[in-house]
């Protein structure tokens, strides 16, 4: 029986996944399973995975669905109490899954835990700035600003993710900001302060690079949480505040380029996001 099932979505990381499996099976923990989820690569990345052999489980979806499906995926086709996310571009120390479920064994009150972690920018060593600063325990205010958990870093318990739901595949980026925060709303989020994840960066095809205006991904994250009626008066409250910032700021810019369809739909959104469900959101999603 395995304890931890690792997932590692990939899409053309050829040169990078053989990296990220090897870490896991260097740890010093040993009952798991890996499952690496191809999101449909064209270059030789199931070549590499698969030279592993049996040490992991190989699934190749046939077409590029996005990070949050290959994640999903993997989550159903997994069988452990524990579920772990490494992206492929990132990498473990030896340490890190026997420090969270030993974490976990010490605090069975506790659902989801995250480690700290070394960046890497270009080859080059970074400190996170103080904004990324990770929290721990009740993480949600400061967590709407931002994404303060790194799927690399998270270990959470399956019967939470069966609670809250999966990642939201309708969202091509910001979709682990948007979980963080469903999860955040109920539940500790708590920290092991110790470096267990080196996370790179600087890559041509990350997200952040892919799509410009990152922010009008979480503020549909935002509006999707507020009519899931999950939320304390307080923190819907809080929320709502978020979403009129963001809103403020992102139409603006459309405003600035011409987009005048665009900022007017975020300029109103606050307001009718407790109406119901937004049956269209503007074409640039």
């Amino acid at each position: 029986m395995t304890e931890v099932s690792v997932i590692i979505p990939t899409f053309n990381r050829a040169h990078l996944v053989g990296r990220a499996i090897s870490s896991v099976l260097f740890q010093a923990f040993e009952r798991y399973e890996i499952l690496v989820v191809d999101d449909g690569s064209t270059d030789s990345t199931g070549t590499v995975a698969k030279q592993f052999g049996s040490r992991i489980r190989y699934i190749r979806l046939e077409d590029n669905r996005g990070v949050s499906a290959a994640r999903n995926t993997g989550i159903r086709e997994s069988s452990s109490p524990y579920i772990a996310f490494l992206d492929s571009d990132d990498y473990w120390l030896p340490e890190k899954l026997s420090s969270q479920i030993r974490f976990f064994r010490d605090h069975p009150e506790i659902f989801i835990c995250q480690t700290e972690e070394l960046w890497i920018r270009k080859g080059k060593r970074v400190n996170p700035r103080k904004i990324h600063r990770k929290p721990s325990g009740d993480i949600f205010s400061p967590s709407l600003k931002l994404c303060l958990v790194s799927p690399s870093a998270v270990m959470v318990n399956r019967s939470l993710l069966d609670q809250t739901g999966h990642f939201d595949e309708t969202l091509p980026a910001c979709e682990d900001y948007d979980l963080w925060l469903r999860i955040a709303a109920q539940h500790p989020v708590a920290l092991i302060k110790k470096p267990l994840v080196i996370k790179t960066g600087g890559h041509s095809d990350q997200l952040s690079r892919r799509f410009s205006g990152m922010d009008r991904f979480r503020i549909r994250s935002l509006a999707n949480l507020l009519q899931r009626n999950i939320l304390t008066p307080g923190q819907e409250l809080e929320t709502l505040e978020e979403l009129k910032k963001k809103c403020h700021i992102y139409a603006n810019g459309c405003l600035k380029r011409g987009r005048k369809e665009e900022g007017q739909f975020y300029l109103e959104l606050p307001d009718k996001v407790k109406e119901g469900p937004l049956k269209k959101w503007p074409s640039r999603h």
